[in-house]
């Protein structure tokens, strides 16, 4: 396993309740995915990809670096990882948030997507994490989806 990939799997696994446990579960189990608690290193909103895949391009124009980035589902969904706290604070609509008291399924750092193909319906990393920490600011996370709103009504002919 490359070195970032082992570091994000620690980072990943730190959170939850048996850490040693999450790491075996990643290697047994044949979708490569564990299931973790948001709301104690991170929290994650969930936009529909016609908003997230937009938002992540506005994001990677004005950040080195977003924070990580998951896409599940057939791409219906992209969840972005901020920090903890931030799913009880937020009030957007059409986001759904992931914080205290939720799971997440979380695909391994770095392994292949769950399942293997491209409409399969699976979960897969569009920006792993890199082991450090590196999570989305909520308010820049905000101030990119308004511009990838804006852009869409505009490709749409609503404004």
């Amino acid at each position: 396993m490359p070195g970032g990939a082992k570091t994000a799997v620690a980072w990943l696994a730190s959170v939850a309740p048996d850490p040693e446990s999450c790491r075996r579960e990643w290697e047994r189990n044949p979708l490569g995915v564990a299931l973790l608690p948001a709301g104690k290193a991170w929290d994650v909103l969930i936009v529909p990809s016609r908003l997230g895949r937009p938002t992540l391009d506005v994001l990677s124009r004005v950040l080195d670096q977003p924070g990580p980035v998951l896409v599940d589902f057939g791409d219906a969904r992209t969840g972005f990882f901020v920090p903890a706290g931030t799913a009880a604070r937020w009030l957007g609509t059409g986001v759904r948030t992931a914080g205290l008291g939720t799971w997440i399924v979380v695909p391994h750092p770095g392994g292949p997507a769950y399942p293997a193909g491209p409409s399969s319906g699976g979960i897969r990393w569009l920006i792993p994490p890199d082991g450090t920490g590196t999570l989305t600011d909520p308010a820049l996370l905000e101030l990119a989806m308004h511009e990838a709103a804006a852009a869409l009504a505009v490709e749409g002919g609503e404004g």
